[in-house]
């Protein structure tokens, strides 16, 4: 499924905010002068700076324009507020991406996996694990279910590239939301058996369930990072507060 076009327009401008192009605290050209470079319009324009400020690239400021706050990091930082797949934080971040499968397997949800995972008891699922390589290291060990009637054909082959440009280009399904909950855990002996884990004894752990446009939980997976080597980021926005707010009479 092709890309929308406020979508191309915000990997444009955050590759731009990214490589330096725009300064960090520094204004972005007007939006006047961006729908002219871009060939846009302004609705378009609008819809792709909403995204970067949800993602906390920009901030903007009534009658004055965006400021660039991206923060360039050292250490490899994971999203929370949006939805990226394993070789696009890679990309993202300039790093050299690599994944291996070690175990694809069918499965059906008995009530301790459904349980763990939120699907129902007796759905037909998927079971993948797979690391994940950056420059080299093994550092994330993803534990995977996929629903056997949206992830139609998937197979072992796919799953070492990746699962969501298969699902998204070759079975036209819109990934929507995924709910997360991040903590941290003493890792396991499939964690130290595959993982270079150094003198490290616990992971960050991140649990998504992943939903499709009609509202359908079609993957959970449990993703365990290497600490030293990992960052999330979220961009949390304060919403209006009661204080300073009139009295009521």
């Amino acid at each position: 499924m092709p890309k929308a076009k406020y979508e191309q327009l915000y990997q444009i401008l955050k590759e731009k905010i990214e490589s330096g192009t725009y300064p960090p605290q520094e204004m972005l050209p007007s939006e006047h002068t961006l729908i002219a470079e871009l060939g846009c319009s302004r609705n378009t324009l609008r819809r792709a700076i909403g995204e970067l400020v949800r993602a906390g690239y920009v901030q903007t400021m009534q009658g004055k324009g965006m400021r660039n706050i991206f923060e360039p990091s050292q250490q490899t930082t994971f999203t929370l507020g949006t939805i990226e797949t394993f070789s696009e934080s890679a990309e993202r971040n300039q790093q050299r991406g690599a994944s291996k499968v070690l175990l694809f397997s069918p499965v059906t949800a008995d009530w301790q996996l459904a349980e763990k995972t939120g699907f129902a008891e007796g759905t037909p699922l998927y079971y993948i694990q797979r690391l994940h390589y950056l420059n080299g290291r093994p550092l994330i060990f993803n534990h995977s279910y996929f629903r056997q009637d949206v992830a139609q054909g998937l197979t072992r082959e796919i799953a070492e590239q990746s699962i969501y440009r298969y699902l998204e280009t070759e079975l036209h399904i819109s990934i929507i939301n995924s709910k997360r909950v991040v903590t941290v855990e003493k890792a396991t002996q499939l964690d130290l058996q595959h993982l270079d884990m150094g003198d490290c004894n616990c992971l960050a752990v991140v649990s998504s369930q992943t939903y499709n446009s009609d509202g359908v939980m079609f993957e959970y997976t449990q993703s365990r990072h290497h600490p030293n080597f990992f960052r999330f980021q979220d961009n949390a926005v304060r919403r209006s507060s009661a204080y300073g707010k009139p009295e009521e009479k």
